[in-house]
This record gives C-alpha cells, structure tokens and sequence, in this order.
C-alpha cells in the first residue's frame, strides 16, 4: 500500500500519494492501520501511566516530550470521529447520523458509570480486607448519596476515571464540528482555536468536579481544539490520498521541535544524569492543553501521517496486538482502567517489587489484548454470517 518516492522528487514539494486509500475513505477492507497502532499504543502507554510506581512508565510518551499518551488519544479520536461519524451524516443524512452518535454516546457513559461503580466496589472491598485507608475515591465513602448523584451527572471524576468524561463531551459536539468544516474549514479552526485560547487565559472555563471543590482535570473547552485539528486533518489528508502533504521544510522544523522538546522533558537527573535541559522552565499545563504540549502532538502527528515508511511498518505482523487494540479502544480502555485500579492497589499494598511489576504488567497487557482479540473475533463472525445474505441478494440483482 506503499507509495513509490518519484512524486516528491524536489525539496520541499508537497507529494501527491495515488495508490493508497484516503484516510477518510471508509473502505474497511482497506483501512489505514496508522491509526489503530496509534491508538492501540496510546491506550497501552495510558494503562501503564494510570499506575504509580510502574517502571514501565519510565519509556513512555511523556518522558520524552511535552505531550503524553492522552494527546495522541484525543487526536486519533477526532480523527477517528470525522471518519466513521462524518460517513454516517453523509449517507444516511442529519438525523441517521445524529441517533447513531446518540447510541454511542449512551455506550461511552454507560462505560464511564460502569467504571466509576466497579472502582468504587473494588476499593471499598480492598481496603476493608486490608485495613487501608482510601485515597482517591475518599470523597463518595464520606458521601455516598451526594457522590452517587454527582458521579451520574459528571461532576464527580475521580483521578484516573477523567478521560472518558473528556470524550463524552467532545464527541457531543462532533455534529457541530462536522458540519463546521463541512462549511468552512478554516473558520471552524479559527473558532476552535478562540476557545482555546480564551480556556488558557481563564482557567476558570471549565466543568466543575465535586471530588475535590475545583475542576475536571482535563479542560473540554481546551482539548476540543485537537479534537477539532484531528478532524479537520482527515479532511486535508484524503486532499492527497490518504497522506498529509509532505513538505520537507515542515518535517525539518517538526523533527527539530521534538528535539528541543526531547531535551527539555527527560527527566535527567532522575535517570542519574546531567541535566542537558535547554531551557529552565515549568512543564507545559496539560488541563488547559498548553502551547508547548500542542505543538508537540502536532509534529508527532504530522511525521506519521506523511510517512510512507510508517504506514508500511504499522502493517507489519508484530504491530498486530497494538492494532487489534486499536481497533476496540472503548472495550480495550476500560478492561486497562481496571486492570490499572488493581496494579495500584497491589502496588500500594505488597510493594513495587521486581515480580509484582512484571505480574502487574503482564497481567494488564495480556487482559486488554485478549478483550480486543475477542471482539474482533465477534465481529468477524458477524461479518461472516451477513456474508451469505449479501450474496444471495447480490445474485438476484445481477440477474
């Protein structure tokens, strides 16, 4: 599905791909697997960054960069949304679309209401057997009834359980992004892009959270800007055949700022290193999706999307675990987010040993590979019986 290089033989040209299919395109058999490893890898960095202590955490996204793995969720979410969702308002109209993505809102909040109640199951267990105090989720044990009404109406988010919320509310506005950039690309950025800047000079622009008398930990009036950007990059990408447009001057400049911000964010001295940072400044605030973390996931985004080579390598065999995961990311986030609960528990408890941290590990990877191999396994079973079906009506039309 590779491209040959002859149609960006200049510097700087942009390249026009002819043989792969537009990001956007819809034809699931010929679906770009960019960005289901993406989201498969992002899913597992999250499952790995949502445990303390975890030495995993040592290699993921957020030791090398301004961003992590939920700015690379977010983007592919956009991204995702424009594709699927953007088909559905175009063949089956605004109200087809519309009640298809009132189900899956439903099953997005279902999930988060399901997660919030298992974790709070699972602590209140935990901790009475082991005589432990509990820390996160203290706030609904001291007020059941109030926590029970604010978790239901999405006030209440503890640590840990605060992504789902933050897609819950970008994906409610995706018909108003979708017909947005249906209309004006541009100006739909340009507005997206205000709301952004105006929820990074006033903090105060933002859904409150019961749990702790303040605000959701990720700003929605912030993060929308990405979701947007991810959208709108689906719309540029099937402009040249399912590639962003490869201009060698950008991928310099974008290759160059992940230097710097390489630099800046490893956390030398605490891998027993000199301090190489550039510069002497605070981390980038990742609630309000500050500047630095913004451009971060942006050049990241751009180098992979305008890659011939890492569309060839997101196909390879080895990939396939990831991309399965991808592929389920509602299932796969959630069976990570409990796998994640008990690693913390276990940690806090018996130590963050050497064998509790391959167990931990080990046990979370090998949970959220077999829910995403199960429901691929399901889907393709699906397929298979409607295959017939189609078959026999495809025969009676030809005749």
């Amino acid at each position: 599905m590779s491209r040959h290089d002859a149609g960006a033989s200049h510097p700087g040209q942009v390249s026009h791909p002819r043989v792969v299919p537009p990001i956007g395109s819809g034809i699931e058999l010929k679906r770009d697997p960019r960005l289901d490893v993406m989201r498969g890898l992002a899913l597992l960095m999250i499952f790995v960054d949502h445990i303390p202590r975890n030495l995993l955490s040592l290699v993921t996204m957020h030791n090398f960069g301004f961003c992590d793995a939920a700015e690379l969720f977010v983007l592919i979410a956009g991204m995702s949304s424009m594709i699927a969702y953007g088909r559905l308002f175009q063949r089956r109209g605004a109200m087809g679309g519309l009640s298809r993505i009132a189900r899956r809102l439903a099953r997005i909040y279902a999930f988060q209401i399901g997660l919030l109640l298992i974790t709070l199951a699972v602590v209140y267990l935990w901790t009475t057997h082991f005589g432990m105090p509990s820390l996160i989720v203290r706030p609904f044990f001291d007020d059941p009834f109030s926590g029970v009404l604010h978790g239901l109406a999405l006030h209440a988010v503890p640590t840990y359980l605060d992504i789902l919320p933050l897609y819950i509310a970008l994906f409610a506005v995706f018909p108003l992004v979708y017909a947005g950039l249906r209309l004006s690309p541009s100006l739909t950025l340009a507005g997206s892009g205000a709301l952004w800047v105006a929820a990074n000079m006033l903090p105060v622009l933002n859904v409150p959270n019961w749990m702790n008398g303040g605000h959701w930990f990720f700003n929605p009036a912030a993060w929308q800007f990405l979701f947007t950007i991810g959208a709108a990059l689906v719309v540029l990408a099937d402009r040249y055949g399912g590639q962003l447009p490869r201009l060698s001057w950008l991928q310099w400049l974008c290759a160059a700022y992940l230097v710097f911000a390489f630099f800046q964010s490893v956390p030398w001295t605490e891998w027993q290193l000199p301090p190489l940072n550039p510069l002497s400044i605070p981390p980038p605030d990742k609630t309000t999706l500050a500047p630095l973390r913004l451009v971060n996931i942006l050049a990241v985004a751009y180098l992979a999307l305008s890659s011939d080579g890492f569309r060839v390598m997101a196909a390879w065999r080895v990939f396939r675990p990831i991309d399965l995961c991808g592929r389920h990311s509602l299932e796969v986030f959630a069976t990570g987010c409990v796998a994640a609960l008990f690693g913390r528990l276990a940690f806090r408890t018996f130590g963050a040993g050497p064998a509790l941290q391959i167990l931990v590990n080990a046990v979370g990877f090998a949970a959220m590979w077999s829910v995403a191999a199960y429901f691929e396994a399901r889907k393709a079973a699906a397929a298979s019986r409607r295959r017939p079906t189609a078959e026999f009506s495809g025969s009676h039309s030809a005749r």
